[in-house]
């Protein structure tokens, strides 16, 4: 299935590899909220991207489309994370693993906000207020629409407010995300 690819697309590939790994791994640390998995998930996007070099790089925006595989990588990874936990429910008792603190940093706090929001509302938010992506953008990253990219922003938004609190949310969300970011990006 190997595609031979030029001398010249190597080097465009590996270039783009270094100057975007960190962040596509910061997406998908922030999407699943599981920091042992942005590594390997951004990984198998850019082993996907490779495959298919001679269309990205033909792309008008090669980045907008492997936040779009990141993203999609994800979501099959919440969604088998789903269905694993479901199976392992039915041979074993539920417990309540409640585990909430209120001094917990607001990063954790922010965090456990986000993973509760369904995925498309997740993604929504991440890539607008961690990655500061336009509408634009982040519907091109996520393969929907500007007004589906409004709303699921707005409606996450609103449930982090619910989850975090109305005053706080705003600033802890920022200061987490962007915390959130600086440790992942350390860790690279």
């Amino acid at each position: 299935m190997g595609t031979v690819v030029d001398d010249a697309a190597s080097v465009e590939f590996h270039a783009f590899f270094e100057r975007h790994y960190a962040e596509l791994s910061r997406l998908a640390h922030l999407l699943t909220g599981e920091a042992d998995a942005a590594d390997d998930l951004a990984a198998d996007a850019l082993l996907a991207l490779w495959h298919r070099w001679d269309r990205v790089r033909a792309a008008d925006h090669p980045v907008a489309y492997a936040r779009g595989v990141v993203a999609n990588l994800a979501r099959t990874r919440i969604r088998s994370a789903v269905r694993e936990r479901r199976r392992i429910s039915l041979f074993w008792s539920q417990r309540e693993e409640k585990t909430e603190n209120p001094d917990v940093a607001d990063v954790v706090d922010v965090q456990a906000a986000l993973r509760r929001l369904p995925f498309r509302k997740r993604a929504c938010v991440v890539l607008r207020h961690a990655f500061d992506l336009s509408e634009k953008d982040t519907a091109a990253a996520l393969g929907v629409s500007v007004g589906t990219v409004k709303s699921q922003t707005s409606k996450g938004m609103a449930e982090l407010q619910r989850l975090l609190g109305p005053k706080a949310a705003p600033l802890r969300m920022h200061r987490a995300m962007a915390r959130t970011g600086d440790a992942v990006g350390r860790d690279r």
